[in-house]
């Protein structure tokens, strides 16, 4: 499965631009950001993915182009979906972005094995 490489390349410079130390792991098919050894966004196939607080995450679902991420056909709470007509903008997508960088302190590493 291939993810949007030119939207990758756009979530790589807001996050340089905010200075965010980062590293890219192919996943699910896709592509995730991590921050801090956490998964914080990503890309599957052209959809933006992003881990946001669990308080904002009803009120996300209203926004435009923004849906539940049901990858496994589960939504996960907490994950949504951002499809590209609402990322068009740059300053839309740096929001989003924001909005999981915001949470990212919050959320537990995973253990490596």
């Amino acid at each position: 499965m291939s993810f949007d490489k030119f939207l990758a390349d756009r979530m790589r410079l807001v996050l340089k631009e905010k200075q965010i130390p980062f590293k890219e792991n192919q996943m699910m098919g896709g592509l995730a950001f991590m921050v801090q050894d956490k998964m914080c966004v990503g890309i599957i196939k052209n959809n933006m993915v992003a881990r946001i607080a669990p308080e904002l995450y009803d009120d996300a679902l209203t926004k435009r182009g923004c849906r539940p991420m049901d990858f496994t056909g589960k939504p996960m709470r907490g994950w949504i979906f951002i499809e590209p007509e609402a990322i068009d903008l740059d300053k839309d997508l740096s929001k989003w972005i924001q909005l999981a960088l915001d949470f990212n302190p919050r959320v537990k590493a995973t253990k490596k094995k």
